[in-house]
């Protein structure tokens, strides 16, 4: 039970004066602007726009900047702005097979069809601080024509599936309407495209944490990154005045498709499975996390041992979300005073109750040695 805060209007006014000021930071410098997050933290502005289920660089910028740069305080004011926007449809299937990619690598094959594109990356870097970025050194601008990478680029996945070596994922018999997280609850056994949608805007450190898990044992799959893709897609949507589908936009993606082992049952032969993740922007952790325990949560469909955090459907999928998660703990801070007064009361009585039973402990030992001393 909660009880009303009276006469706190003045100091919660204040509170938000103080945050503007804590935020602004030195007055002395130059303010940060929306479009330096947007272009100059571009790893920000893809996670918040990944977990706030909105893609709009500008948007996820400014919820950065209002949050003086707490990401999931920035996804929650980025969820809350989506929900008052109209839905006016929904787009074709993106096909990532006709991304134009930034980056793309695989550890399955050296020789991959296409070659091995590293992109921008920290993998190759030392992680040491450098410290000419305090001297505001700019980066050398790329050369003309470097952006222009082959164009015969199959995805790893579906050259084991032209030989047959990996699991199928056929359209659904009848290709129902997409499962729409936010306009249906969570049930349970999810379906692979509800688990997919949850997962899409989970936390990253939480999918990490839970990836993390099945590669130290808490799992029994041993998985392969097929292939990581990052670069742009159109998107498209079709009018139904026109009769035909038109481009709309342009997104950048990340995504990564893990192959897993899988020794068969008797309906299925030996042959390899997949995980699956994809991100708004550039979220190649938060892609791999996401593949990873998506392979994990396919372990009962598949026969396989399902005994571990990662293998929970209701454990992973209702603790994944940071923006619930930070609320149902972050309510702890409003007032409890009385439920806590009840807990101090019965705390109290308890103790009072077990020092009299102490008390009188010795007082009837006493007595029983009383007894046996005067007995015939």
């Amino acid at each position: 039970m909660y009880v009303a805060v009276k006469g706190g209007e003045r100091a919660i006014l204040n509170s938000y004066r103080m945050l503007d000021d804590y935020r602004r930071g030195d007055r002395e410098l130059p303010e940060l602007s929306v479009e330096q997050i947007r272009e100059q933290m571009p790893l920000a502005v893809s996670r918040v726009m990944a977990e706030g289920s909105l893609y709009d660089p500008q948007l996820a910028a400014l919820a950065i900047k209002q949050a003086a740069g707490d990401l999931i305080e920035a996804v929650f004011l980025l969820r809350a702005y989506r929900t008052t926007l109209s839905r006016y449809g929904y787009t074709q299937p993106i096909d990532t097979g006709r991304m134009r990619l930034q980056r793309r690598i695989s550890s399955t094959f050296k020789d991959v069809p296409g070659g091995q594109i590293l992109g921008p990356t920290y993998d190759y870097t030392q992680r040491l601080l450098d410290f000419t970025l305090e001297a505001g050194r700019e980066a050398d601008a790329l050369p003309a024509g470097s952006d222009r990478l082959d164009s015969a680029m199959p995805r790893v996945t579906d050259l084991l599936a032209r030989d047959e070596l990996i699991d199928a994922e056929p359209v659904p018999e009848g290709d129902p309407e997409p499962f729409d997280l936010t306009r249906q609850p969570l049930d349970f056994p999810a379906t692979r495209a509800a688990r997919l949608q949850n997962l899409a805007r989970a936390d990253e450190g939480f999918l990490l944490s839970m990836g993390y898990s099945t590669q130290r044992g808490y799992g029994n799959t041993h998985p392969f990154a097929a292939e990581i893709r990052y670069g742009s897609l159109e998107v498209e949507m079709h009018i139904e005045e026109l009769g035909f589908a038109v481009t709309i936009g342009e997104l950048d993606i990340t995504e990564c498709q893990m192959v897993s082992q899988f020794a068969g049952n008797a309906d299925e032969g030996p042959k390899f499975t997949r995980g699956y993740g994809l991100a708004f922007g550039y979220g190649e952790r938060k892609a791999m996390s996401m593949a990873l325990v998506d392979r994990a949560l396919k372990a009962r469909d598949l026969g396989e041992r399902a005994d571990s955090p990662a293998n929970d459907h209701e454990f992973v999928l209702y603790h994944s979300d940071n923006v619930e998660a930070s609320g149902f703990v972050q309510h702890l801070k409003l007032p409890h005073y009385v439920d806590f007064q009840a807990n101090l009361e019965l705390l109290r009585r308890m103790r009072a109750e077990r020092g009299a039973q102490e008390s009188a402990a010795p007082d009837s030992a006493n007595n029983d040695l009383m007894d046996e001393a005067v007995a015939p």
